[in-house]
């Protein structure tokens, strides 16, 4: 009997200082997933890391010892294990499948509704894909829950409002500082998220905005798509003396911006108040930052007060999604979950 499986941590069960512990790279995506392949009694497996969720999409005959060596995969010998073990979450057969569901969907995300998700289990799959570490069975399930998401998401106003973490925190930002429209934005990074924040920040008015990215480039790229203006890598730091807010989201696996960098800057700034919003998992501000006076920082968890108040506007149309997923699982079980109790 081939159990599907889902094996995980998400923002509602981890913290960002947990989750960061367990952030795969999109460029590591396919290297992780053919080790967790190799774990014994794994058949097929999707591995899925965003900036909120680490999860393995996975296939198995021994459903009890596959999560156990892939939980020691992700947890190893850390003397915290017992702690960290209870972050994670398993969930088997329909209940795994109606996951991926409510995934792509974007019910289970931060922001309810976000349309970022959708891309990032696609092109996690894809990964997968390539790599060969799907067949038939997660390939079906996996494609025909794209079309449901679609689905629930074009006969639904669960995307009305903001849809993704970064208009979330554009729209943090104006709630703390009011018009953008005079204020100075830097954006360091130009992967997807930024791209989502700076169509944000340019639909909200805001009219000065810097861009900066180890590619210079992909940072060129971006700042002329929203009329604003990109600067290398090696010069954005000097910026900071006359930005207001500065977002942060890149792949770096450490702090770019700590207290020792930020103190004498905003001494020269007269202690003028400086927003510091990081979206990056792993983070790329020090916590610490904050206690700098006149600095405030916001990381991705800081986004759930935002989120909980978009969950309550969006109530009645995600009971509306939630009928429409379940009334596709009692459709296709016997398919896509019944059928796989029955394979060699």
């Amino acid at each position: 009997m081939l159990d599907m499986l889902c094996l995980g941590l998400n923002h509602r069960s981890a913290p960002v200082s947990i989750r960061e512990k367990f952030s795969v790279p999109r460029t590591a995506l396919a290297e992780a997933g053919a080790k967790l392949r190799e774990i014994p009694f794994v058949d097929e497996c999707v591995l899925l890391s965003t900036c909120n969720r680490v999860e393995v999409y996975f296939w198995s005959k021994q459903p009890r010892e596959s999560a156990h060596l892939i939980l020691h995969y992700f947890l190893g010998s850390a003397a915290d294990r017992v702690d960290l073990e209870s972050h994670f979450y398993l969930k088997h057969g329909e209940n795994a499948l109606r996951h991926l569901c409510r995934v792509v969907s974007g019910l289970d995300s931060m922001v309810v509704g976000e349309t970022e998700i959708f891309g990032q289990v696609k092109d996690a799959y894809r990964t997968a894909l390539e790599a060969r570490l799907t067949s038939g069975r997660s390939n079906r399930i996996f494609q025909r829950a794209f079309t449901l998401g679609k689905y629930v998401r074009s006969n639904s106003r669960i995307t009305v409002g903001p849809t993704s973490v970064g208009a979330a925190s554009v729209q943090m930002a104006e709630n703390i500082l009011g018009n953008l429209s005079g204020a100075g934005v830097l954006i360091v990074g130009a992967g997807d998220v930024s791209r989502v924040t700076a169509q944000a920040l340019k639909s909200r008015g805001a009219e000065s905005i810097f861009v900066a990215n180890r590619s210079f480039d992909r940072a060129l790229e971006l700042a002329q798509s929203i009329g604003g203006k990109a600067i290398r890598f090696d010069e954005w730091i000097p910026f900071l003396e006359t930005i207001d807010i500065v977002i942060v989201s890149t792949a770096a696996p450490h702090y770019i911006i700590t207290p020792s960098l930020i103190q004498p800057i905003q001494e020269r700034r007269g202690q003028r108040p400086h927003f510091l919003i990081d979206l990056s998992v792993p983070r790329n501000i020090d916590p610490v930052c904050a206690d700098v006076d006149g600095v405030h920082v916001y990381d991705i968890d800081t986004m759930s007060q935002l989120a909980n108040e978009t969950r309550k506007n969006r109530e009645k149309e995600i009971a509306n999604c939630e009928l429409m997923i379940d009334t596709w699982i009692h459709e296709n079980r016997n398919d896509l979950i019944e059928s796989l109790h029955h394979r060699p």
